[in-house]
C-alpha cells in the first residue's frame, strides 16, 4: 500500500509503499477512508531533531475514519464488527491512568513516558489504506456519517469544541464569542458555537475568503485580522468584548488581538500551533480573564462531536484529494489555499 511517511526532520514527507499490516493481540486493522492533512503536521515536519520524542518514520495522518477491516486476537468483546464505520480518536495514552480511565487520553499522566502522541504522531497514522490501531477503545462509531469526509471530527472539530464546551457558562444570552483563525478549526469553532450557545459568533482573519466561508458557516461578522480588529469586535459586541475568544492560530499577533478584544470575566483558549506568546501583567488582560491552552479533546467529546454531526449541526467543508498528491496539498496548506480541510482519500 501506499503511505505518506515523515522520515526526516526538517524535510519534507515520502510517499512510499509498504506491506498491509497484520492486527496483533487487542489490536484492530481500520481500513482507511480519509485521513485530514492537518497544520500541526507542518510544525511537526519543521521542528529541528530533538522537539519531540518522536522515532522516525512513521505514517501521517492523525485525523482518520475508517471500517473496520480485522480484529486481533483479544478483541472479541469490543462489540465491533468487520466492516463497521469509525472515527479513529488520535490522542493515545496509556489506557490505564486516571485520566485515560475517564476518557482524557489528551491527558494521560504517564505521557511522558509514551515516545508518541498517537497515530500519525510518532506512530504510523493513517496516510495509507490501512492503520493499525492499538486497542479498540480508541474508536468510535460514525453512525450515519460519511466516513470519507468524517475523518476532520476527530481534531479540527474536537479539538474547537473541548475548548468551547469549557467556557459555555460564559456564553449566556448576550455575549460575543470570536474565533481567530477562520481555517479547518476556526470554521468548526464557528459552528459549534452557533449549536451550542446564544452568543454573536466574530470571525477574523487575514483573508477575505476564510471569512466568507466563515459567515456561511453561520459566524454574525467577519472581521479582517490585522490593529483595528480589536477595536471593531468591541464596536460590535457594544463595547464589552468577547466572553471567550478562540484563537486557531496562536501567533504574537493574534494573542494580542485575542487580548485586547477579551472582555472583563472572560476566557481565551489558544489552540493554534504558531508558537507566539502573551505576556500576563496588570493590564494586559482584563480583569480575572483566564487564558489557557487545551490539547485536543476527550475520548467522549468525540462521540459528542459525531452526534452533533450526525444531528446536522456540524458540516464542514472539505476538500478531498488522492492520497497521491500528498506532497502538493501539503504545500497548498503552507500557503494558506486550502479552504477548510483537506482530506486524503487512499487508492481504492
Amino acid at each position: 500500500m501506499k503511505a505518506v511517511r515523515m522520515t526526516g526532520w526538517q524535510s519534507p514527507p515520502e510517499i512510499v509503499d509498504l506491506p498491509v499490516p497484520e492486527p496483533g493481540p487487542g489490536q484492530v486493522l481500520v481500513r482507511i477512508a480519509g485521513a485530514g492533512v492537518c497544520h500541526s503536521d507542518l510544525h511537526v515536519l519543521d521542528w529541528p531533531p530533538g522537539s519531540l520524542p518522536y522515532r522516525l518514520p512513521f505514517t501521517l495522518g492523525h485525523e482518520n475514519s475508517g471500517w473496520v477491516a480485522a480484529l486481533g486476537p483479544g478483541t472479541e468483546d469490543a462489540r465491533l464488527s468487520e466492516g463497521d464505520a469509525v472515527l479513529v480518536y488520535g490522542p493515545w495514552g496509556c489506557g490505564v491512568c486516571s485520566s485515560c480511565a475517564r476518557g482524557a487520553e489528551n491527558y494521560c499522566r504517564r505521557a511522558a513516558e509514551i515516545p508518541a502522541a498517537g497515530g500519525g504522531l510518532g506512530l504510523d497514522g493513517g496516510m495509507a489504506a490501512y492503520m493499525l490501531v492499538p486497542s479498540p477503545r480508541l474508536l468510535v462509531p460514525i453512525g450515519g456519517l460519511e466516513p470519507r469526509t468524517a475523518a476532520p471530527l476527530t481534531d479540527a472539530a474536537l479539538t474547537p469544541y473541548h475548548a468551547i464546551k469549557r467556557s459555555l457558562h460564559r456564553l449566556v444570552p448576550g455575549t460575543t464569542a470570536v474565533v481567530i483563525g477562520a481555517g479547518g478549526l476556526g470554521q468548526a469553532a464557528v459552528q459549534l458555537l452557533k449549536a451550542l450557545s446564544p452568543a454573536q459568533v466574530i470571525a477574523v482573519d487575514i483573508a477575505a475568503g476564510k471569512l466568507k466561508l466563515a459567515e456561511q458557516a453561520g459566524a454574525d461578522h467577519g472581521v479582517p485580522a490585522g490593529e483595528e480588529a480589536a477595536g471593531r469586535i468591541r464596536e460590535l459586541s457594544g463595547g464589552l468584548g468577547a466572553a471567550l475568544v478562540v484563537d486557531c492560530v496562536g501567533a504574537d499577533s493574534t494573542m494580542a488581538t485575542a487580548a485586547a478584544a477579551a472582555a472583563v470575566e472572560s476566557d481565551i483558549a489558544v489552540i493554534g500551533l504558531a508558537g507566539g506568546s502573551l505576556g500576563i501583567r496588570f493590564g494586559t488582560v482584563p480583569f480575572e480573564a483566564s487564558v489557557f491552552i487545551p490539547y485536543w479533546g476527550t475520548r467522549p467529546e468525540l462521540a459528542e462531536v459525531a452526534a452533533l454531526a450526525r444531528a446536522g449541526l456540524l458540516d464542514l467543508h472539505v476538500e478531498t484529494f488522492p492520497l497521491t498528491q500528498a506532497l502538493d496539498v501539503y504545500d497548498r496548506l503552507r500557503h494558506g489555499h486550502i479552504n477548510g480541510r483537506a482530506v486524503l482519500l487512499p487508492e481504492p
